[in-house]
């Protein structure tokens, strides 16, 4: 399935004093970039959600290349590296929106939580149709 990068404008209150954006707000765009690639394939977040299927946060990690500053526009590709029964493994890079330039690249892992059960699960007998959008991705 085809999607488009998420593309984002830099807000002012997410950079320091120096109107470079605070490493803590790479973290947030990932997010960011999940919930929108999931409005993308049809299968919005608050559809899982509203399944009892969460995506609890496993790791994320960051490197920064370039720095982004108040005003660029960047282009997160998110792409999935791995898609088990359990968990999946989503990568990112981050570009300048007019240049191309890498300004970063990053990683997380999730599991699949069902909220009700209180526990890991497998998305394939939970949620078979994301299990095979996540499959074919």
């Amino acid at each position: 399935m085809n999607t488009s990068p998420y593309i984002r404008k830099v807000h002012y209150y997410e950079t320091d004093q120096m109107g470079i954006v605070h490493h803590s707000n790479y973290i947030r765009w990932f997010e960011e970039t999940r919930v929108d690639y999931m409005e993308q394939i049809g299968f919005g977040y608050q559809k899982a959600v509203e399944t009892g299927i969460d995506f609890v946060v496993l790791s994320v990690s960051c490197d920064y290349k370039t720095m982004v500053r108040f005003g660029d526009t960047v282009k997160i590709f998110m792409t999935i590296t791995s898609a088990e029964l359990l968990r999946i493994t989503l990568a990112y890079r981050i570009a300048d929106n007019e240049t191309g330039e890498l300004r970063a690249l990053g990683e997380s892992k999730h599991c699949y939580y069902h909220s009700l059960k209180k526990r890991p699960v497998s998305l394939k007998k939970e949620l078979p149709a994301l299990y095979e959008i996540f499959q074919d991705a």
